[in-house]
């Protein structure tokens, strides 16, 4: 099922201790230094290691992590019981055999507690986390997309750039202004195309169910309006745009064709996206998977790279070890909203990814991505009651007190986020699952428990 949050009516929409000195956290250098590094770090990395190595055990007289076991003496008496409460909770049937988990310390990168953290697992849309850190890191928090309108030859025609959340009202818009610069120039009548070359093929990432498409996902253009579940949503919006233009009165001869913007083509009018920072959250929020491969294929464009999912990819590899230092063993992505079921991403590697977000040296640009995460029982999210989130006798506790991202797929569900302890410290977590027998329903039900352990309840 796909990586979206389960609708109701359906199943499904929806490490060692690490030093302060770890290259992790490099020295504080400014977003656009940062963004710059990204950007110049264009060549391939070598393939990552596939097999996982031996897992991270979970025990209650120690914590074991990458480097050793830490022995439970290191741990103040709250982070001893929530470590041995996890230990308990982890090994609930409706979990299943196969689950990686760990949390970590914000403050001081401190391991407290993992299981099989190393291992690779299908993330479902966790993957959406990496894919916000890297377009946050290379395109900026500030970034806008934009949507053109063009005139030359005769010809309008709607230049997609890339932005997933262009509305009706938006297009509405763009066309009042088009229709004014046409006036002017004394042009009533046009033919009208679309340009979406921006985003080259394949449109369909590997990995993907076929009924996927277009419920779940469209196939990725680099125009489209209202978020409509339409296989070609280039064509699509330029024939909502012909209709507004006919509704103000300009002639439309023939059918909506698609091609290129003539180089000497004149713009009528253009509608500017909000701004990355608010997209970013926005995706969060609500799961949203087209809004993800739209920011992966942005990334890779600012990156230097080919507006594919591997050029998307290929750039976030980059900015993740090259930018931040995380390490990419056991880590392989094919696209960017996490419905890939060839994708595999450890635990760990997620936790670090939302440490990152919390860090002051990176606050700037990555806080958006903490800010963005659903709260436990906050309607019109993820992790809201609508899908029956934090609502049972070992999670209700946590509700308003954890933020996390979901991810569901069939045999693969996800939960990484954070929760302050009473002392106001971070505490990042990450729980993947993968093979459990039981109901999705139920196994969301273990997690949220596994959550709200790490905020302290124990029921």
């Amino acid at each position: 099922m796909p990586s979206s949050p389960c609708k109701p009516s359906s199943p499904c929409k929806p490490s060692g201790p690490r030093k302060p000195s770890s290259p992790r956290k490099p020295r504080p250098m400014s977003p656009s230094l940062r963004r710059a590094l990204a950007i110049a770090a264009t060549v391939p990395l070598a393939a990552t290691m596939l097999t996982a190595p031996a897992a991270v055990a979970v025990d209650t007289a120690a914590v074991h992590t990458a480097a050793g076991p830490r022995p439970a003496a290191e741990l103040d008496r709250a982070e001893r019981r929530m470590a041995d409460n996890l230990g308990i909770r982890v090994r609930d049937r409706r979990l299943g055999g196969r689950v990686g988990g760990v949390v970590i310390d914000a403050k001081s990168d401190r391991t407290i507690w993992g299981h099989h953290a190393a291992t690779a697992l299908m993330p479902a849309s966790n993957v959406k986390l990496v894919t916000a850190v890297a377009a946050l890191t290379v395109l900026g928090p500030g970034h806008r997309f934009t949507t053109r309108a063009v005139h030359g030859g005769g010809t309008l025609t709607l230049v997609g750039g890339g932005d997933r959340t262009l509305t009706t009202g938006d297009l509405d818009a763009l066309a009042e202004d088009a229709v004014a610069g046409l006036r002017r120039a004394g042009v009533t009548s046009v033919r009208v195309r679309v340009d979406g070359r921006l985003f080259p093929r394949p449109t369909l990432a590997t990995g993907w169910k076929r009924g996927y498409y277009p419920g779940e996902v469209t196939p990725v253009r680099a125009l489209a309006v209202a978020g409509r579940a339409v296989t070609d949503t280039s064509l699509d919006a330029g024939q909502v745009f012909a209709r507004l233009l006919a509704e103000r009165g300009v002639t439309v001869t023939g059918g909506v064709t698609r091609g290129g913007a003539g180089a000497r083509d004149v713009t009528v009018g253009l509608h500017r996206s909000a701004k990355l920072s608010r997209i970013v959250k926005r995706m969060l929020k609500v799961s949203d998977n087209d809004i993800a491969e739209a920011l992966l294929r942005m990334t890779a464009l600012g990156a230097g790279r080919p507006a594919t999912f591997e050029g998307g990819t290929a750039a976030v590899r980059t900015v993740l070890s090259r930018t931040y230092g995380v390490s990419l063993a056991n880590f392989r992505m094919y696209d960017g909203s996490g419905l890939s079921r060839a994708t595999r991403i450890p635990a760990r590697t997620l936790a670090e990814i939302l440490d990152l977000t919390v860090d002051p040296r990176h606050a700037r640009t990555l806080k958006h991505v903490a800010d963005g995460l659903p709260v436990a029982g906050q309607a019109g999210s993820t992790l809201g009651p609508e899908w029956g989130r934090f609502d049972t006798a070992a999670s209700k506790c946590a509700v308003g007190k954890v933020r996390a991202k979901t991810g569901t797929l069939t045999g693969a569900i996800a939960l990484s986020g954070m929760t302050k302890t009473r002392g106001g410290r971070w505490r990042i977590f990450s729980f993947v699952e993968n093979g459990s027998p039981a109901p999705p329903s139920a196994t969301r039900d273990a997690l949220d428990g596994l959550a709200a352990t790490v905020n302290g309840c124990w029921a």
